[in-house]
């Protein structure tokens, strides 16, 4: 465990988020143009994707950081077989939900019922697979269906907001079961799809397509929110959720629905609508 890890273990993460927040919200030109500068010139980003390449236009750092893309930036794969890679960034892992748990890094993991928020809603799960995805400063961060899906229901779990950097991952044991989350159940063609949106250290805001910013307030205890009578419909590729700033997004699939392609590995580069799975 590298010392800044350590040090998460005691910082006051929430209070942390919140500053950070106020400086990536800040409508200060000075403020904005350092941070968007910073960060361009630090992780590389890539502005001729984006639907608007001047830095200098974006009022705030937020509006920056969770820009769109340009139309064409990203395809879905043309197999209507499918399932779409949900956001561009890094293969933390992925493979099979084995005895209800999912692998996180070497001597780490933690249970679907913990990430999800009870033994219920993991049931479906159990003996089916997952993908995680960790979204870097540099990429885009917004988050879109892997699969067409019905919204079912949002579970907001509360937690620390320990960072997701590989270090961490390696050595914060059931990292992605700690952190506060927001979990999207989905009803499809071939069952339940769950979409879990995991904040981290100064990266903690989330915002869905349907009910604008959720994350924070951050929560005291588990909240749940049922969609059913709202007939929210999202389709394969279109955009379901943000980040603001970045973090990880992990999909849970149920048992023999679908394969995961086999060029995924850890730590692979992945972009937004590339094949995650291929329906069975």
């Amino acid at each position: 465990m590298s010392p800044v890890t350590a040090l998460t273990w005691v910082l006051p993460h929430r209070l942390l988020s919140s500053l950070a927040r106020r400086l990536a919200y800040s409508d200060s030109p000075r403020t904005s143009r350092w941070l968007i500068d910073t960060v361009t010139r630090r992780f590389g980003v890539d502005l001729s994707e984006a639907a608007n390449p001047d830095p200098r236009s974006y009022p705030t750092f937020n509006a920056f950081f969770t820009r769109a893309l340009r139309p064409g930036a990203r395809k879905p794969d043309p197999d209507p077989r499918a399932l779409l890679m949900p956001a561009d960034g890094h293969v933390s892992q992925c493979g099979p939900i084995a005895d209800g748990r999912i692998f996180q890094a070497k001597g780490q993991s933690y249970t679907a019922a913990e990430l999800l928020g009870s033994d219920a809603a993991a049931a479906p799960y159990a003996n089916g697979l997952f993908a995680t995805v960790y979204l870097s400063p540099r990429d885009y961060h917004r988050v879109h269906m892997p699969w067409t899906g019905r919204l079912r229901e949002t579970v907001h779990v509360p937690g620390r907001l320990f960072s997701v950097g590989t270090d961490a991952v390696a050595s914060v044991p059931r990292l992605f079961a700690r952190n506060e989350r927001l979990v999207c159940h989905f009803e499809t063609d071939f069952g339940p799809m769950a979409v879990v949106m995991v904040g981290a250290l100064l990266v903690s805001g989330v915002e869905t397509v349907w009910s604008g910013e959720v994350i924070p307030p951050y929560g005291g205890r588990i909240a749940a929110q049922n969609w059913s009578a709202e007939d929210v419909v999202l389709e394969r590729f279109e955009e379901m959720a943000r980040f603001n700033y970045g973090s990880t997004v992990i999909v849970l699939l149920p048992p023999g629905v679908a394969t995961l392609d086999p060029a995924l590995k850890a730590e692979s580069p992945v972009r937004l609508g590339q094949r995650l799975a291929t329906r069975a």
